[in-house]
């Protein structure tokens, strides 16, 4: 049987019996297990802890400890990660010291006109570039597929000495000498040992084992968070002008943990622990897995380290949109990002032989089709021996018999955009028509097609579908051509909430509202290695320093280079202001200043979808007052959210007394920047709850704050006191807010959910929380 990979925490808790389960049923193949120790566990026998780790590896098996240990751990949590069988896993529990097992995740990627929408501009003579030096001492550590260091984004040119405080190394490897690195990408690692643990030796003629970049996803995302100005820049002669990141003078340092297979938790745990380590301000994290209690939960666990290390660390929320509860990252010491779009779109229209004009969108940069031509359009659905497989263009289902010469209508699923495209190529189609499904709605991304190809929205596929049909009936057989238009600018409306954006409730904690903030994460230009063409596929022989990518990969490195900018500008700030700092400010219109709507809909979006909004750098950089929030906030939080003791030492790595933190309130009295309430009827006809929030005065001194409520419809708010007097800058106040409603008639199961805000200011300042009250009928 094939060996399953599987984390194995020592910790605080014994696993719990429906993983265990799960774990032996595999097998007892061996796997991969990460084992956590309490720092002061090391018996006094032992001179170091990998001589414990490797005795206590002894104990289970044949003497092969040394050779079965992959990677050890002593920043973000204290253990070791070793290849186990499920029974020798489960004997290790019974070891002094080693007290659970937990399965581990394989992580997925969630897969530049972006600083200028956001309000950066190198030309400021005022502003958060300019208050935070663009960064120029803080350092952004990317987890990621490594970096392509030749790219001009990351070039040194006019920068300072490497930061004094920093520790870490260049490590060398595949065609990446240590002088790789220079006073801009300071640092660069590579993690192979939890992916080949599982899958065996790497391929080298496939990936590098190095921190060099095969995939193109981890150069994007450095270059988004901490890319230098670069000009000219452009994908295929779109989007011409001015790449920039969002910090262009902060640090980079590489840290590879994904590969061709995934990103495996052993890997990115030791990434984690390197980067804290190592010195980093900012950890920028864009893969995502599936939701778990936050003591299962690998990428959790090590991020509260960071937190609690001092190092801000911002995720992708996932890009499982528009259903409901597909947010992941939510633990809420990390700053969960979603993604929205810019103004900025690359327009191909589809024209039909009956004449009607479809929008649609793309970035093809080769020979385009005959100007004025209509030619010969079918539905792949229609034409391959099984419907099912050649409607979604899967390889091999087309009739290249058919299908040559024509335009091909294929259907969004299964397989990769680009890759549909390369199927309808070799079958001999002259170009292709992406049409999203019902699911997919209205949202639209640009992708770099290796033939003439656009992608169209759910309507319009089912208009295409319709004309087909119609018209193979009659003696004017279907046809259609493609204009490709090139790059539009101040498009409206903007920003707009991406389709694909994971959304909530907080699966795990519905109390705290994710995701955070959205960013740009639509159409976004930036740096790409050359070893890879811009569709990504192994035949895509083209080459371009710049590519355009969707996904909420895009948007977290957004928010990782305005973190360190703000850390730049208030270097006292805790990961937890800088977020309050930007969720406070963040707004909910767009350009025509109307609600922010859904692309999948075209409706009005709601705070599931955005959390408290898209971010405003600028405000961001004053916000007034921040909601601050300390390591043992979190563990009152994890009291309050029924965790056990041993459960919290697992996450926190810190003894917990919850007696006081139960008396003291409930899971949503955090110090979160945003109001959850959630109510179980129960036959209840009045219902009820309140918040405490402790506010600091990072404002002006002798300054007046005064709240304006926008209750949730149905519900009364109350805040009290309604006046927040600061003397000082520095001052902490607190306050209560009540929330108030009534119940609603649902059916078994259902829920219904209504928004709201609070606002306090001081005529200067606006600082602004979402308030949501969700009514629950249970089963």
């Amino acid at each position: 049987m094939a060996a399953v990979s599987t984390l194995v925490l020592l910790l605080s808790c014994f696993l719990p019996q429906f993983l265990l389960s799960s774990v032996l049923a595999a097998g007892d193949g061996r796997k991969t297990f990460i084992v956590h120790v309490q720092r002061d566990a090391k018996p006094s026998v032992f001179q170091t802890h990998d001589h414990w780790y490797e005795s206590s590896l002894n104990t289970l098996s044949d003497g092969d400890g040394a050779n079965r240990m992959i990677h050890t751990y002593s920043n973000v949590f204290h253990g070791f990660s070793a290849r186990m069988s499920a029974i020798e896993a489960k004997k290790m529990e019974s070891l002094p010291g080693i007290l659970a097992v937990i399965p581990e995740q394989v992580r997925r990627l969630e897969t530049t006109r972006s600083p200028e929408f956001l309000g950066l501009t190198r030309t400021d003579s005022a502003g958060l570039l300019k208050e935070s030096d663009f960064g120029s001492d803080l350092v952004i550590g990317v987890l990621d597929t490594g970096i392509w260091p030749e790219r001009k984004s990351f070039s040194d040119e006019d920068l300072g000495p490497v930061p004094a405080k920093w520790k870490g190394e260049c490590v060398a490897g595949r065609d990446f000498p240590a002088s790789s690195c220079n006073r801009k990408l300071i640092g660069a690692r590579y993690f192979t040992r939890g992916y080949e643990a599982t899958n065996g030796k790497m391929n080298e003629s496939t990936e590098y084992r190095s921190p060099r970049d095969s995939d193109g996803h981890g150069t994007h995302t450095a270059s988004i968070a901490a890319g230098r100005y670069v000009f000219p820049a452009s994908t295929l002669g779109y989007a011409r002008g001015v790449a920039a990141g969002m910090a262009p003078k902060a640090r980079l340092a590489a840290y590879k943990v994904c590969w061709i297979s995934g990103c495996y938790d052993a890997d990115i745990l030791a990434a984690f622990d390197s980067a804290v380590a190592d010195g980093v301000d900012v950890i920028s994290l864009s893969v995502g897995g599936v939701v778990v209690p936050y003591y299962l939960d690998a990428i959790a666990i090590a991020a509260f380290g960071a937190s609690d290390a001092g190092v801000f660390v911002s995720a992708s929320a996932g890009n499982g949109g528009p259903g409901g509860l597909t947010v992941t990252n939510i633990a809420p010491w990390v700053t969960t990002v979603g993604a929205g779009t810019i103004d900025r779109d690359f327009p191909a229209d589809v024209q039909l032989g009956n004449g009607k004009i479809l929008p649609g969108m793309s970035i093809y940069g080769g020979p385009t089709l005959t100007p004025h031509r209509l030619y010969p359009l079918i539905y792949a659905g229609s034409v391959g021996s099984d419907g099912y497989s050649s409607s979604l263009c899967l390889d091999g289902s087309l009739d290249p018999n058919v299908v040559n010469g024509k335009i091909v209508l294929c259907d969004r699923g299964i397989n990769s955009r680009a890759v549909k495209g390369e199927v309808v190529k070799r079958a001999g189609g002259i170009a292709m028509i992406l049409a999203n499904g019902v699911f997919d709605g209205e949202g639209l991304v640009a992708d770099c097609h290796v033939l003439p190809a656009t992608a169209v929205g759910a309507a319009a596929g089912d208009e295409i579908r319709k004309y087909i049909s119609v018209a193979s009936k009659t003696k004017s057989p279907p046809t259609a051509t493609i204009q490709f238009r090139g790059t539009r600018l101040n498009v409206r409306p903007a920003p707009v909430v991406a389709s694909f954006s994971s959304r909530g409730p907080n699966p795990e904690t519905p109390e705290i509202i994710k995701p955070d903030v959205i960013a740009p994460g639509v159409n976004i230009l930036a740096a790409w290695p050359d070893g890879v063409g811009p569709s990504g596929l192994p035949s895509d022989n083209r080459r371009t320093e710049f590519n355009i990518l969707s996904g909420t990969s895009m948007a977290c490195p957004h928010v990782s280079g305005l973190a360190a900018l703000l850390k730049a500008a208030h270097p006292d700030w805790s990961p937890a202001a800088i977020r309050s700092a930007l969720m406070t400010t963040a707004y909910t219109v767009d350009n025509r200043g109307e609600a922010m709507t859904d692309e999948s809909t075209g409706n009005s979006s709601t705070v599931m979808d955005f959390g408290s909004g898209h971010v405003h750098p600028q405000k961001a950089m004053n916000p007034g007052l921040v909601y601050d929030i300390s390591s043992y906030d979190y563990v009152d939080f994890l009291c309050n959210s029924n965790y056990t003791t041993n459960n919290i030492h697992v996450i926190t790595r810190k003894f917990a007394d919850c007696r006081g933190a139960k008396r003291a309130g409930h899971a949503g009295n955090l110090n979160y920047p945003s109001f959850s309430a959630v109510f179980q009827q129960y036959s209840k006809h009045k219902l009820s709850t309140h918040f405490i929030r402790t506010v600091t005065n990072v404002g002006d001194p002798n300054s007046v704050y005064t709240v304006s409520i926008k209750p949730p419809p149905g519900t009364t708010v109350t805040v009290e006191p309604a006046r927040l007097p600061f003397r000082r800058v520095g001052q902490k106040l607190n306050f209560l807010l009540r929330v108030q409603t009534e119940e609603v008639k649902l059916s078994p199961g259902n829920s219904r959910v209504s928004t709201g805000s609070i606002t306090w200011s001081d005529g200067k300042h606006q600082v602004t929380s979402p308030v949501v009250v969700t009514l629950q009928e249970p089963l």
